[in-house]
């Protein structure tokens, strides 16, 4: 089992690399986009801000080289914090025009502020919050009970098209999406790797799941 960890110029490289090797799983970081074909399944991490980390993508052939492999080849993705945002059509973090800045639209949806969403907590979200589960058949949470607490650190929420491919939410004031899955590929607003035991277990989960 090959997983590749996408390294694109941001991300908790470090701590995702580390939290697979607690699990036995020995990572490959990708630095380029030529090399994603040789592994099994994928994960993008991101932080800061998502037009630079698109523009990133963008530049560093990844952009075209992830569309091959996750709706040409069918590699499984996991998409963490910024990176499950990315996953979106568009969001209006650094947008230049009304249409938002691009993302690698595997998930239709946008991504918007909290304060746009009715947000009244303190923002940027940071901290411990518990999850709620939307969808039970899905394995990325599996042995994962409802109101366990994730690491979440965000000041925008992925807000999909299709509220069926929401698998958990979380409560900033009102629920915004903490998880998400269409396909072949997933999303955790939260850091897993920063998690403790519940985000070894949905790394682990996702690891082991039958897409990979």
């Amino acid at each position: 089992m090959k997983v590749g960890v996408i390294d694109y110029g941001v991300g908790n490289l470090g701590s995702v690399l580390r939290a697979l090797e607690e699990l036995r799983v020995a990572p490959v970081l990708v630095n380029r986009a030529a090399d994603l074909h040789a592994t099994d399944c994928l994960i993008l991490p991101g932080v800061g801000n998502f037009a630079d980390c698109a523009r990133l993508l963008g530049a560093g052939g990844w952009t075209t080289a992830l569309r091959d492999e996750v709706q040409g080849y069918n590699r499984p993705l996991l998409g963490v914090c910024v990176g499950m945002q990315l996953l979106a059509d568009s969001s209006t973090e650094g947008a230049e025009s009304g249409q938002g800045t691009p993302g690698l639209g595997f998930i239709p949806g946008q991504v918007q502020h909290l304060r746009a969403l009715g947000c009244t907590q303190r923002v940027p979200h940071v901290g411990w919050n518990g999850i709620t589960r939307t969808r039970s058949d899905d394995h990325l949470f599996h042995g994962i009970p409802d109101g366990t607490d994730f690491y979440f650190v965000h000041s925008y929420a992925f807000v999909p098209e299709t509220p069926a491919d929401v698998l958990a939410t979380t409560d900033v004031g009102m629920p915004v999406a903490a998880a998400v899955r269409r396909g072949h590929v997933w999303g955790t607003q939260f850091h897993p790797e920063k998690s403790s035991r519940a985000g070894f277990r949905l790394l682990r989960n996702f690891i082991e799941g039958p897409a990979c």
